[in-house]
């Protein structure tokens, strides 16, 4: 049980949900159609700050409708209940809530944490400059070699899955496809979003997108995209199976 990311909130999902209230996940999807029906019928908020509309794909490949729960949707699906069932559930979501809290806290002293084990940067003025100079050495040793990392991963700013995927020979779908194999993100309505696991390493940001609806009401869309160190992330996890972007494959085939 784990919670999910969208847009930059925690969520769970209507299934997981279910499973922790101990009903059956078609008649909790009936409870909480009425609960919007009746919270955008009688009050002026709008019943997506409690469930947010969502799909999910069946094992029979079927795209089936569920919600998305955030933490005031769990709050009014534990006030519908009560005894043990319903103080259980509250102790469970509470717990979800309040440690993805803490995380997000103490998010820049745990991002250097990993970055230290990830990638050894140290955490001391020493050893900063003890990496420095070994780095330099290793730049004195690697000219006038210009590969992967020094031709793409060093370009600044944001890039779209399109261009990630074009350094494979891939299209978009496919990349998107490859990474919800391998359990980094997922499908949310119409858009790709990642996993709760990879939201709050910095391989990805929404960027805000203005359009109008039918009716002409302006609207604010948030696309994902991927930061270089997220670019990296999967470059290293594509290579671990071998796969690599076409520039290094033409570079081993001329070899």
């Amino acid at each position: 049980m784990e919670l999910l990311n969208f847009e930059g909130q925690s969520v769970l999902d209507s299934r997981d949900v279910a499973k922790m209230i101990g009903k059956e996940h078609k008649n909790l999807m009936r409870d909480i159609r009425t609960y919007t029906k009746d919270i955008e019928e009688s009050s002026k908020l709008s019943a997506r700050i409690f469930f947010i509309p969502s799909t999910y794909q069946s094992k029979q490949g079927k795209i089936l409708p569920s919600y998305l729960l955030t933490k005031q949707g769990c709050e009014f699906v534990a006030n519908k209940m009560t005894g043990k069932k319903g103080n259980q559930f509250t102790a469970q979501y509470v717990t979800l809530f309040n440690s993805m809290k803490e995380t997000i806290e103490n998010g820049p002293q745990a991002i250097l944490k990993q970055l230290h084990k990830e990638w050894g940067i140290p955490t001391t003025l020493g050893g900063a400059l003890q990496l420095a100079a070994n780095q330099q050495v290793e730049i004195e040793k690697m000219k006038p070699k210009v590969d992967y990392y020094d031709s793409q991963m060093h370009n600044p700013g944001l890039m779209t899955i399109t261009e990630i995927a074009k350094d494979y020979g891939w299209s978009a779908m496919t990349m998107n496809s490859e990474l919800h194999k391998r359990g980094i993100i997922f499908k949310q309505g119409k858009h790709w979003v990642p996993y709760s696991k990879y939201a709050g390493k910095g391989y990805t940001q929404y960027e805000p997108f203005d359009y109008q609806h039918s009716n002409g009401q302006p609207g604010v869309h948030n696309n994902l995209k991927w930061t270089q160190r997220g670019k990296k992330f999967i470059y290293d996890l594509l290579a671990e199976d071998g796969i690599k972007p076409v520039v290094e494959q033409m570079g081993l085939l001329e070899a």
